[in-house]
């Protein structure tokens, strides 16, 4: 018998598909399991139960509190995504309540973020200590009695967590320190996307030892196969399994539908991907294999919409959502390419259901995406926008600055690319480029410490061309988002939330 656990905090839009990956799998072998989405009753529980402190008496705060159930009402309602401006106040409430339930731990939590005073989950001390001071973390009172109950109730003997972003690690630690604490015969594994990324690390040197029992790394299915004795032969196929998560308390209006068609990504060769560096192979399901897994998954659920959490989803794949549709609307990371300045080729994706797709463009400077091996033709991006445009399909477009290669002038042929292309960009993700430790060494640049702590996945360097991290974010907050063209398209983003929610707000425009 094992317990999986998705812990806090990640956004509550949708269920973990990592977890329901291993429960398709442990359900087709017959193994006992019970899974637990600690993100989401965590949540719920700071929000439902923490008072408004006596000291916290501004109208915001006031608001937030005596809102907080129609708040949560709310924003599972699909009329709250036809008006923006509601929708901004209804999340940023939310947010408030749980900043202020956890403030008294030291802690700032929110929808999607965990930060402590004190503690860094770039520090393996830092997460050892959380382990061994549970009862300091916000989400204790609820972890404490609910693993108390999983645990007497079924007596699993493996405990597994899923630990993918670091505004995880600290809330993971904290309830591994626990059980171990009060059942300390419990094996503990840990597994996850941030957990890879620590062991594909050059410098890992486990300093989990007596917390963790086995780390996983990757896709988990047959590690964990193993581990638990289960003979599973890798080709062995299986579905997801949502059953046990729920479905109905997530955070959107309706049931999102999260799922995987390939780990990976099959282009491979962009500079600084740790995907590459990590040495990640592209392993795809087969189309066909998808297909009968969506529309089984789709009779099972009825969600309202798909979520393709392919790093990119591949064009024979796009080609048989085409041919064979897809009951719901559907969104994901597409490569930009010439099938994407194809009109009927998307037109033939509008017809499956696609609302949106996320283009990670980078760059609007031929010469930026020519040294970051992208691929990428900035006329066919063009091109690609337009055509997309004309068939009804959002994009929610990606841009980097500051990378080796870019200079002042590179970044201002983004801005006027990004500004020439409004009406075509519906959404814009901006990021500062952070240089990934795994290829730091390779990129031939002089580093330097960004973060203090020996878990951390990035570095700062020295901009060859002098184009360092204070220029890069002075320039993006004094001329590219002060553009009126530009700011006009940040301010139709879903805060917090971002591209998971997107897609309704198209949906409803």
């Amino acid at each position: 018998m094992i317990l999986l656990i998705h812990p806090p905090v990640a956004k509550p839009a949708e269920p973990p598909a990592g977890i329901a990956r291993l429960s398709g799998l442990l359900t087709k072998n017959r193994i006992k399991h019970r899974v637990l989405d600690a993100n989401l009753e965590g949540l719920l529980h700071l929000l439902k139960n923490s008072k408004r402190p006596a000291n916290q008496d501004s109208a915001w705060t006031r608001r937030a509190f005596s809102r907080r159930d129609h708040n949560l009402a709310s924003i599972k309602k699909p009329e709250l995504y036809y008006l923006l401006d509601r929708y901004k106040r209804t999340v940023t409430d939310i947010t408030r309540v749980i900043e202020i339930a956890s403030a008294p731990y030291g802690a700032n939590a929110g929808l999607a973020n965990y930060q402590h005073e004190v503690l860094s989950p770039l520090r393996s001390m830092d997460l050892i200590s959380a382990a061994g001071q549970p009862e300091l973390n916000p989400f204790y009172p609820y972890f404490r009695a609910r693993l108390y109950d999983l645990i007497n109730e079924y007596q699993p003997g493996f405990i597994g967590f899923s630990l993918n972003y670091l505004s995880q690690a600290l809330c993971t630690f904290a309830m591994i320190g626990f059980i171990k604490r009060e059942f300390p015969g419990l094996t503990i594994l840990l597994g996850g996307g941030l957990v890879t990324s620590w062991l594909k690390g050059t410098e890992w040197n486990n300093p989990f030892s007596g917390l963790v029992d086995h780390f996983v790394a990757g896709p988990g299915e047959y590690q964990l196969s193993s581990i638990l004795g289960i003979s599973a032969p890798e080709e062995t196929p299986f579905t997801p399994d949502y059953g046990a998560l729920p479905c109905n308390d997530y955070l959107s209006p309706g049931f999102i539908l999260p799922y995987s068609a390939s780990s990976g990504c099959f282009w491979n060769r962009c500079s600084f991907c740790p995907e590459k560096a990590e040495g990640n192979a592209y392993i795809p399901i087969p189309a066909e294999t998808v297909i009968q897994d969506l529309n089984s998954l789709t009779e099972k659920t009825n969600p309202v919409l798909l979520h393709l959490l392919d790093s990119t989803v591949s064009t024979s794949l796009m080609e048989a959502l085409s041919e064979k549709g897809s009951r719901v609307p559907w969104y994901g990371f597409a490569r930009i390419s010439r099938h994407l300045t194809d009109l009927d080729f998307c037109m033939s994706l509008k017809r499956s259901g696609c609302v949106m797709l996320k283009l990670g463009l980078e760059s609007g400077d031929q010469e930026v995406l020519d040294s970051m091996q992208k691929g990428i033709d900035i006329e066919t991006a063009s091109t690609a926008l337009k055509t997309l445009k004309k068939a009804g399909i959002a994009a929610y477009v990606y841009l980097i600055f500051g990378t080796p290669a870019e200079t002042l002038a590179g970044a201002r042929k983004t801005l006027e690319f990004t500004a020439r292309h409004r009406d075509c960009i519906d959404f814009l993700n901006l990021a500062i480029f952070n240089m990934p430790v795994c290829t730091a060494r390779a990129s031939g640049v002089n580093i330097r410490r960004f973060y203090e702590g020996d878990l951390s996945l990035y570095t700062d360097f020295y901009h060859p061309k002098g184009w360092n991290r204070k220029e890069v974010r002075s320039f993006l907050e004094n001329e590219f988002k002060r553009l009126p063209a530009v700011s006009a398209i940040l301010k139709k983003d879903p805060p917090v939330f971002t591209s998971n929610h997107a897609p309704f707000f198209v949906m409803n425009s």
